[in-house]
């Protein structure tokens, strides 16, 4: 249920650093209302015709289930997905949030909609990455984790759910995956300094 508010101090970070941003401007998000679903399609869409290029989509809780079908269903259009404490991989209900997730949105948690980009547990088909924390408090961390592969990971922070949009370690991670070049991308580099701030997430 919440607005763009969340990601303010998260898209004025990345606007400072030199993206164009945008927030998903469809305000409170109370799920997949009627409507929902298409106004974001044409947002990617706008967004993608605009700067005439593949644009990044960054989620955080609902918002990074939503960005993963979104590009699943648009590739042409979506260059990476990055999401924040996202539960794509777990059982709907292995959430704290489930409840008010039904409440909210007038749907069951474990309903799939297939024209909705299919199984969330399938990653799109480009780079992939997956912040989650094992200090969540909200979401079952596993549940948040992206199985390795060619173009997907998971970075671990330790920060509470409804702090990742602010934490420093999230933002920089976001930042650091963002800066890559289109077709260069390279799994997230925890060696040095970074070891210390970001947990082995296989350990």
């Amino acid at each position: 249920v919440a607005s763009d508010a969340s990601t303010r101090a998260l898209r004025a970070f990345l606007t400072n650093k030199g993206y164009a941003v945008s927030g998903w401007r469809q305000g409170r998000n109370y799920g997949l209302r009627e409507g929902v679903q298409h106004a974001m399609v044409d947002l990617v869409e706008e967004l993608s015709d605009k700067y005439g290029r593949k644009i990044s989509l960054v989620g955080w809780s609902l918002g990074g289930l939503y960005a993963r079908q979104l590009a699943k269903m648009m590739p042409e259009r979506v260059r990476q997905v990055i999401t924040l404490g996202s539960p794509f991989a777990g059982d709907p209900r292995s959430t704290n949030a489930w409840r008010v997730y039904e409440w909210a949105s007038g749907r069951k948690s474990d309903e799939v909609d297939p024209q909705f980009g299919g199984d969330l547990a399938v990653a799109p088909p480009m780079p992939t990455t997956a912040i989650f924390s094992r200090t969540d408090g909200v979401c079952a961390w596993q549940g948040c984790m992206e199985k390795t592969g060619a173009q997907t990971e998971s970075i671990e922070v330790e920060s509470s759910h409804c702090g990742m949009g602010h934490h420093p370690a999230v933002v920089y991670a976001v930042a650091d995956r963002l800066a890559q070049k289109e077709g260069q991308w390279r799994p997230f580099d925890r060696s040095g300094w970074r070891s210390v701030v970001y947990p082995d997430p296989h350990r």
